[in-house]
This record gives structure tokens, sequence and C-alpha cells, in this order.
């Protein structure tokens, strides 16, 4: 007969396994206004970087222009540091408009008008968020011996990933909505001799579902 220790032994690590590759995603869309876009029109994505300490990343920033260019119906996006290379210092964190309106004052500037029209610029996008990680519990303590080396222990986290889209229409200077998404997921690193991470993917389960939104808001779906 099989001793109940080991069989529980054996599921844990099915387990930890199975719950690090879930995440739980929810998105909310606020729509203010028509959405359309032309084959010739393109949208610029650009993180909001004013806070310093809560920074939305380039590299969500990229992730989520990536997934807007992908597919039959994807849009044309321009590169986010091309964009702020060409529009400096006008997009800069301490010059950067903050709301819509303040972009029609900058579209007398004859760089930034000349700018826009020449990326074919129709909608700015800003992201602003950050992924942090909530409720640690756990240790891991490592050791090195004669014999060899190793790592006991069990680490476990929550990781959320909280974003924010304002979506400006450079045509009429008006925000025409906002899309938010947020996913949460468990993370675990057991160890037993070396420590094995099993890392939920929220960042990118965030990107994906902002991504896919994003797109269809955009081409009025």
């Amino acid at each position: 007969m099989k001793h109940a220790g080991g069989v529980t032994g054996k599921l844990l690590p099915l387990v930890l396994m199975l719950c690090a590759g879930c995440t739980s995603t929810t998105v909310d869309e606020f729509r203010q206004g028509e959405t359309g876009i032309a084959s010739h029109e393109t949208v610029v994505i650009l993180g909001r970087r004013q806070a310093s300490a809560r920074e939305t990343s380039g590299d969500f920033v990229e992730c989520v222009g990536d997934r807007i260019a992908q597919g039959a119906n994807g849009l044309s996006v321009v590169p986010e540091q091309e964009f702020l290379d060409a529009m400096f210092p006008w997009f800069e964190p301490r010059t950067a408009p903050m709301r819509p309106e303040h972009l029609a004052r900058l579209m007398v500037e004859e760089q930034v008008a000349f700018t826009m029209r020449d990326f074919g610029v129709r909608y700015i996008i800003w992201l602003d968020g950050y992924t942090e990680r909530l409720n640690q519990v756990g240790s891991i303590s490592c050791t090195v011996a004669p014999g060899g080396a190793g790592c006991f222990g069990y680490g476990s986290w929550e990781d959320d990933a909280s974003f924010n889209a304002e979506i400006w229409d450079v045509e009429s200077y008006n925000g025409v909505g906002q899309i938010s998404t947020d996913a949460t997921g468990q993370s675990f690193m057991p160890a037993i001799v070396i420590p094995i991470p099993l890392i939920a993917r929220v960042e990118a389960n965030a990107c994906q579902r902002l991504g896919d939104q994003l797109k269809s808001f955009v081409l009025g779906g």
C-alpha cells in the first residue's frame, strides 16, 4: 500500500505548476466617442513616466504595440522611441500633454504638427500602470557543504499587473475612451536541492488582453 505522504509529495509539484499557470484577468472599457481608422493612418502608444517610482515600462508598451499590430486587421503602430525622438522635447515626461486639450495647444508648434502628419498619427494611446509583487510568504535557505550544495524551502507570492489606457483622437483633440486591465496570479518557488520558479505570467496576459481590446476599440468594434 502506498504511503499517503508519498502520493502527496508527488502531486504537490503538479498542483503548484497548474496554479502558477493560472491568472485572473479583467478588462473594463469606457467609450466616450466614435472611432475608426483609415489604412494610411497610424497609432502611437506611449508610457506615462511622470512618477519616477511607478513608471510604465517600455517593455510593456512595446508588447502592447506588437499585439495591436498582429493579425490580418493589425494596426500600423509608430514605435514609441522613434516618435519621442522626432517630437523632442514636447513629449518628454516633464512636458508631455496630460489632457487632450493640451495636445491642441501643442499642435500650433510647426514641428509637432509636421511630425504628426508625417507619421500619419490618428490616435495617441497613453499607457499608465505597473506590475507589483504582493503577499510574499515563505523562505528558502541554501547551504554549501563538502558533499555539495543545495537549497531547501518554499516561497510564494501574488503578482498583480494593473494598467490603464487612455485613447486620444488627434483629429478632434478629444479623449474617446479608456480601457483598464488587471491581471493577478500566484507564483511559487519550491526548492529541493535547486529552486524551481513557477511564475504567473500576469504581465503577458495583461498585454494580450489590453492589446486585443485596444485594437477592437480603435477599429470601432
